[in-house]
């Protein structure tokens, strides 16, 4: 799975671009299904064709500028899929990602980037992360609702032997494996005791959160540790994440299947995830009415464009498609797409992001009053 974060939609959102594709696909993951994804996804580059004709490119551009794209209907490519697939083409960009959730079939194509079908993977029950911690290996995962997917790791232990080996090479390392039961090995230095062996856990566990400080900078997914019981306080100890949740799911995290880990993971992020939805359309309920909510798209966009949304609150499954002029502070909404037109819940979602408010992507029927929109302003 490819990751997807706040750093990733402003690279694509802050550079300069003229003509951007955006492509949208459901992707098959076993089966003979799997031969439907190349065909699904020709089909999406032939609309990209037909909108960017009928904006006034030449045929023999739009081609070329579309190569990058067939380029990636290698064997390799589909065996490697997640359950869907988002493209973001530009002349002077390319970037793709395999990713945990079913997208609806989409193409846009635009002067920016459409993210807000992404916004399942950032809104505030988005993403969460699970560490699997034993003395042997460490593994991380990234997941939603739908799937857990493991991420490669780098500038990370991979297990306490190799950790300790270079925090202090005068340490003379011993692995002891316990009994043909399925058991850790257990690492310790000469003559060390209960104590000397906790010791060990931190410096270790202290080099595993300081190698995952660049993976979760500027993140606010909750991270669940999985690990034997006295593994996990040791843990807690070392990390300086601000987003550790305190409940984590014990027992040896090498016996679990990948399916058994997400369900129990997202037992405890659900809860986590309802808890935070729920206090923020209660503070939106608290405030409505007043100067600090707007529900209409003309009142959002605007706040949002000039960084005053806290929490927007956007269908995820809804598309309004429109102008909005800065300058001139107007807002057209069209019934149809037209040429020129993005989609202003799009747009809203965009700027509350990228100028730090949280985004819940939800139903319509959950946003708050049964609006189009919705939205806690800072002022």
């Amino acid at each position: 799975m490819n990751l997807f974060t706040v750093d990733e939609l402003t690279a694509l959102t802050t550079a300069s671009n003229s003509t951007c594709i955006s492509i949208y696909a459901p992707m098959e993951r076993l089966g003979v299904e799997t031969k439907q994804n190349p065909i699904r996804l020709k089909n999406l580059v032939r609309q990209a064709v037909e909108k960017l004709l009928a904006m006034g490119l030449r045929e023999q551009d739009a081609k070329e500028l579309l190569q990058p794209i067939h380029e990636l209907d290698t064997y390799d490519f589909w065996q490697h899929q997640s359950d869907g697939l988002a493209i973001f083409l530009s002349p002077n960009q390319f970037r793709y990602y395999c990713l945990p959730i079913a997208f609806p079939e989409l193409t846009v194509v635009g002067d920016r980037f459409h993210i807000k079908p992404l916004l399942q993977l950032m809104s505030g029950d988005g993403t969460f992360s699970v560490l699997a911690l034993s003395q042997n290996q460490v593994r991380l995962f990234q997941g939603t609702r739908y799937h857990l997917d493991e991420v490669e790791l780098t500038d990370v232990p991979t297990n306490i032997a190799a950790a300790l080996q270079y925090d202090d090479p005068q340490k003379s390392l011993q692995a002891h494996t316990a009994s043909s039961k399925g058991n850790s090995a257990i690492f310790h230095g000469q003559g060390a005791g209960n104590e000397d062996q906790k010791n060990d856990l931190l410096r270790y566990f202290r080099q595993v959160n300081s190698g995952l400080e660049s993976f979760f900078k500027n993140q606010q997914a909750p991270l669940i540790l999985a690990g034997v019981d006295y593994l996990l306080p040791i843990y807690h100890e070392a990390n300086t994440y601000a987003h550790l949740l305190p409940d984590g799911i014990p027992g040896n995290p090498e016996t679990l299947t990948l399916e058994e880990l997400h369900t129990q993971a997202w037992q405890i992020a659900q809860p986590y995830f309802d808890l935070a939805k729920i206090s923020k359309i209660s503070h939106y309920e608290e405030l409505q009415g007043s100067e600090q909510t707007a529900n209409t798209i003309e009142k959002v966009v605007t706040a949002a464009y000039f960084q005053r949304v806290e929490t927007l609150f956007v269908p995820i499954n809804k598309n309004v498609w429109g102008v909005f002029n800065p300058e001139a502070n107007s807002i057209q909404i069209h019934a149809q797409q037209e040429t020129g037109d993005e989609d202003l819940l799009d747009l809203a979602a965009l700027h509350t992001l990228t100028n730090g408010g949280t985004v819940y992507a939800v139903e319509q029927e959950d946003v708050p009053e049964h609006k189009a929109i919705a939205a806690i302003l800072r002022y």
